[in-house]
């Protein structure tokens, strides 16, 4: 079993006091409104997989449904739905399916913005998806940097999807409130 050493260090000071001068303030703060849009890439196949596997149950191969499969994802996000299109973070998390008559996903993933004002921040998501309707929303339940106490909303509409390989992108529109 490794173990990982808890290090005290000036940094890890100064950053709980910059939170607590922030929560201090709080109550004089503005609740700001943030939409977001980008493109999700879901990559299951191929040697650069961005999608894997990580459990599945007895009955998932003879499920229609892929009942009780398992994924674990670190996906790009970009702005335009091409994989070349520019990076402005990653979609870190997993997602396994819950429906046995539908092909429905139970999703908690962190949205990782690595560009831009956003930078460093995330948007904790979790929701159902059910994929093979055309939109679908999920809810945002926090978040953290620029987007602390954030709360709100994201909508999914499959922007390409490749049945044989199972590879995906699709389009995300995000509403938060924050501070």
């Amino acid at each position: 079993m490794a173990v990982m050493p808890f290090v005290h260090s000036t940094s890890i000071n100064y950053e709980q006091k910059e939170a607590n001068a922030w929560a201090s303030k709080l109550r004089y703060a503005k609740l700001k409104a943030s939409n977001l849009h980008f493109y999700f890439h879901d990559i299951v196949s191929g040697e650069n997989q961005t999608a894997v596997k990580v459990a599945q149950s007895t009955i998932t191969d003879k499920s229609v449904t892929l009942f009780g499969l398992i994924m674990m994802f670190d996906d790009p996000l970009t702005v335009g739905p091409e994989p070349s299109s520019e990076l402005v973070g990653r979609a870190q998390g997993i997602y396994g399916s819950t429906g046995i008559d539908q092909l429905g996903l139970l999703m908690t993933m962190n949205l990782f913005f690595t560009d831009g004002k956003y930078n460093g921040s995330t948007l904790a998501v979790v929701g159902r998806n059910v994929v093979m309707t055309p939109l679908r929303e999920m809810p945002v339940v926090g978040g953290t940097g620029v987007f602390r106490f954030a709360r709100g909303f994201a909508t999914a509409k499959t922007y390409y999807r490749n049945l044989t390989t199972g590879d995906a992108v699709v389009e995300f529109n995000v509403m938060v409130l924050h501070y």
